[in-house]
């Protein structure tokens, strides 16, 4: 396992500075998040910090975790550690003669970069706080804690309705999807997906059950693939709860995970917990980005991230207090 620090730098303009790998190295001519090996002795910041003055000419002055990811290329195995790197000292030019480009989130192309990379481009474009809808007395109540949620900052949402029939769900969907648009926010819809994939949406989260079967039959998975990639920028999200299933999800190739619970909820007091170690485990075993669930906070999001997640999701942090006083 070859262990190497990679940034993700932004520049004061919010456009990200990306390398070319040069011809002779592994995975020469495709773009990279600069960065390099980890040294014997040398804690992960130390060699981004000293990466970056290689490579770049600059000093890395703040920076934050954003995610690892382990990677199997058929001759080699590489853990990824990334860090977003938001202030820096010095005129960034490429030390070692490689070309550098200034990019915005939306130029980033996962085509074009190493395959262990294109999970940070996901992580870079998904925020720490994913909210998912909870119930209410009644209409008027509901889209009102919408509305709170959305003005409040959110901007990755999940449609969970589960005690709607298929035709209402399909109108609420319809309704909740313009209010995210006009909003700036994506909205995952959780649903049996062949009842929903006409829809516009952003993406789709699968529970566990539906993971499963779109596992288990190749001619579902193609299809549900095809749909994702046919659209720009759509997402497929599923949960897990277990080493199982995170394997399972990894296998269909889903851009995000749910994990699952980590703290006691009060829709199941008694069911087992994973603790913020349980999910570091999972966390540390898993190929793409994962937000914590289950009994959370708002605050919660950066124990989330200190332990390798990309942040929290959760109902009541921001449904249950959406309403204004």
């Amino acid at each position: 396992m070859v262990q190497v620090a990679a940034a993700a730098i932004y520049g004061p303009d919010g456009r990200l500075l990306i390398s070319r790998r040069q011809d002779h190295l592994h995975q020469g001519g495709l773009l990279e998040f600069p960065g390099g090996k980890v040294d014997p002795g040398e804690t992960v910041c130390q060699a981004l910090v000293r990466e970056l003055e290689e490579e770049l000419g600059i000093t890395a002055v703040a920076f934050e975790p954003l995610i690892r990811i382990r990677h199997d290329y058929p001759d080699k195995r590489v853990l990824l550690d990334v860090w977003k790197v938001t202030s820096f000292q010095g005129q960034p030019h490429g030390r070692e003669g490689q070309a550098l480009y200034w990019l915005t989130e939306d130029q980033l192309l996962p085509e074009q970069f190493p395959a262990a990379n294109r999970p940070i481009i996901t992580a870079l474009t998904l925020p720490q706080h994913y909210l998912i809808t909870g119930t209410a007395a009644d209409t008027l109540q509901w889209f009102a804690r919408l509305d709170r949620a959305l003005s409040g900052g959110i901007e990755l949402v999940q449609l969970r309705a589960n005690r709607l029939d298929d035709d209402a769900y399909r109108a609420l969907a319809i309704e909740v999807a313009e209010r995210c648009r006009v909003a700036g926010a994506r909205l995952l819809l959780n649903r049996d997906p062949w009842q929903v994939l006409d829809l516009s949406v952003d993406g789709l989260h699968l529970n566990r059950h539906q993971l499963e079967r779109v596992a288990s039959d190749r001619v579902l998975s193609e299809q549900l693939l095809a749909w994702r990639s046919e659209g720009e920028g759509r997402l497929l999200g599923g949960s897990c709860h277990n080493q199982a299933e995170l394997l399972q999800a990894q296998q269909l190739g889903v851009d995000y995970m749910l994990i699952s619970p980590v703290q006691s909820t009060g829709s199941h007091p008694n069911e087992p917990t994973l603790g913020w170690s349980g999910f570091a485990v999972l966390v540390e075993n898993a190929t793409m980005p994962a937000y914590a669930l289950g009994g959370l906070k708002a605050a919660d999001a950066e124990l989330a991230i200190a332990q390798g997640g990309q942040g929290i999701a959760a109902i009541g942090a921001w449904w249950n207090s959406a309403l204004a006083d």
